[in-house]
């Protein structure tokens, strides 16, 4: 019992379930890479070993090194680490232990599939993931840093199903990840604006305001839907995808109209519901799009 609580603390620390956020998208990468043909479940499970422990160790990294800033802010106090649920000992190991899987799952590449790309680029994706947590230390712009690091993984699925047909449809899915995730990063930020003011922490809310980021995140996420729609249109993707597009489009709207600069009641409902919804429809119907084109 105790090694199962132990396992599900460290699943609720670095918010497991949320790795359904960019999973579908590089998912959706794997099977646009593959084309005419389909990813093989090889390929497949490698990309799902990879994207989970990389999120796992830049996560885990994150919990560890921002757990005195955590204590100090009463919404995040409650945390593992700060209340001594998990060890920095414990985190550390994990961290360890996540990194090496990835970096495994990243020569399992070299090894099934003769493909050495993803060996050669798992250290540094992985140093810019644990980069990250640094970031709000020194720019306002951290938000972008993070959309920028999770958007590597579509990139990272194409170029390990097959690195030759990398192009504009890869970069463009990339910067709808990016802009997705940063803009809604922007809408989370929002609760601690004061805190990050007071704290010396830098953040695009505790910057520019409330009011002012949220019309940024806007602006982030009309980048995002731009994107997506390009990705259909370079890549020769039908109706199902463009009504995935469509859903997307209308899943934002919903995110940034439920949150208001004197109303952030809602930020949890846009944060990790709405969000989870996004990449499943848009990776489910983009992934059923290649498969019945």
């Amino acid at each position: 019992m105790s090694v199962l609580r132990a396992l599900r603390d460290l699943g609720e620390m670095i918010k497991f379930s949320h790795s359904v956020f960019a999973l579908p998208f590089a998912a959706l990468a794997a099977f646009l890479a593959a084309r005419p043909g389909i990813p093989t479940l090889g390929q497949l499970a490698l990309v799902l070993i990879c994207m989970v422990a990389a999120r796992s160790a830049a996560m885990t990294f994150n919990r560890v090194v921002d757990a005195a800033i955590d204590a100090r802010n009463p919404r995040t106090a409650g945390r593992h680490i700060p209340r001594g649920a998990i060890s920095r000992g414990s985190a550390w190991a994990f961290f360890v232990a996540a990194s090496t899987m990835f970096l495994a799952g990243c020569a399992g590449f070299l090894v099934l599939e003769g493909n050495a790309w993803p060996l050669w680029l798992g250290a540094p994706v992985l140093l810019f993931l644990c980069f990250y947590s640094y970031t709000k230390r020194i720019t306002r712009w951290s938000h972008v840093v993070l959309g920028a690091g999770i958007a590597f993984a579509p990139v990272a699925a194409w170029i390990a199903v097959s690195p030759q047909t990398l192009g504009p449809p890869a970069w463009l899915l990339m910067l709808a990840v990016a802009t997705w995730i940063a803009g809604f990063d922007v809408i989370y930020a929002c609760q601690d604006a004061e805190f990050d003011r007071s704290a010396g922490l830098h953040s695009l809310p505790s910057a520019i305001g409330v009011r002012n980021a949220l019309l940024t995140a806007r602006g982030l996420h009309v980048v995002t839907a731009a994107a997506l729609a390009g990705v259909g249109l370079l890549s020769g993707l039908g109706l199902i995808y463009f009504v995935g597009v469509g859903c997307v489009v209308l899943l934002l709207i919903v995110e940034n109209a439920i949150v208001s600069a004197n109303d952030l009641s809602h930020v949890n409902v846009a944060f990790f519901t709405v969000n989870g919804v996004v990449g499943l429809v848009l990776g489910g119907l983009g992934i059923a799009d290649v498969l019945l084109g």
